[in-house]
């Protein structure tokens, strides 16, 4: 039963690379002719423009979900490169959580971002950082329920952490083992209101591992979570411990409370 799990894994991986890479070259086409229409939509009649809106939108969704089948299937076969070059994580993140304003305020919510005042210099793939917090930032404001997400840089000597909490549902501790499961969902009929692939906290967790890092997660039911992503400050260096807790202090002072 072991070997044919192992072979039926494997096919699986497979499938899911194979299908990924044949579907982008009907995507492109379609994506250029959806391209060409939302351009000209002001000659159509109204109907007919919006038309064209959801199409671009709708083929935008699945551009996003093809890229993450192919990441996924990347690292499924080893392909994944670390492309490490010492940066700033200070402005890193500010970047991240401009480009995520939008999107909270569209769900009446507030991003609260906390870095040093001195610079933290890393050796990272920026590219794959910037994803992490883009998929932790997303779904702390989808749980969050209209409060302020707060993120948090910090750094000691070996390794820098960031932390992002929301103060939404939180995660029972069942969800808190299949968070990063690949297409898990705590709640199958909850309608998503970010949207996404479904592999993002996957993706996430993998794009941590290549940097030799660590990302955990912390939830209680009705107290939010909070992710944090630990990295070394030097490409290929250990951890041994986190610049920053799991357990927000807010959250252990309540546990301890009760």
């Amino acid at each position: 039963q072991i070997t044919q799990l192992e072979g039926l894994s494997q096919l699986q991986q497979r499938f899911t690379s194979d299908v990924s890479h044949e579907l982008r070259t009907p995507l492109t086409t379609v994506q250029m002719a959806a391209d060409v229409l939302h351009e000209a939509r002001a000659d159509f009649d109204p109907a007919v423009a919006r038309s064209a809106e959801l199409l671009r939108a709708e083929l935008d969704r699945f551009e996003g979900l093809l890229t993450d089948l192919l990441e996924i299937s990347r690292y499924d076969a080893g392909a994944a490169t670390l492309e490490a070059e010492a940066q700033d994580l200070g402005p890193l993140v500010e970047r991240v959580a401009a480009g995520m304003t939008a999107l909270a305020e569209r769900h009446g919510c507030a991003l609260q971002v906390h870095v040093p005042t001195s610079p933290v210099i890393a050796e990272v793939d920026g590219r794959r950082v910037e994803r992490v917090l883009r998929n932790l930032i997303g779904n702390a404001i989808e749980h969050g329920q209209g409060q302020p997400v707060e993120i948090v840089l910090a750094a000691n000597r070996s390794a820098t952490a960031i932390t992002v909490r929301d103060h939404g549902v939180g995660l029972d501790p069942v969800a808190a083992q299949h968070v990063f499961d690949r297409f898990w969902r705590a709640d199958p009929s909850r309608m998503r209101t970010v949207g996404g692939s479904g592999l993002g906290l996957s993706i996430s967790l993998e794009d941590a591992r290549l940097h030799g890092g660590w990302l955990q997660v912390w939830g209680q039911p009705g107290q939010g979570a909070q992710f944090r992503l630990t990295l070394p400050l030097n490409a290929g260096g250990g951890l041994s411990s986190s610049p920053l807790p799991l357990r927000p202090a807010q959250a252990r002072v309540v546990g301890g409370a009760s």
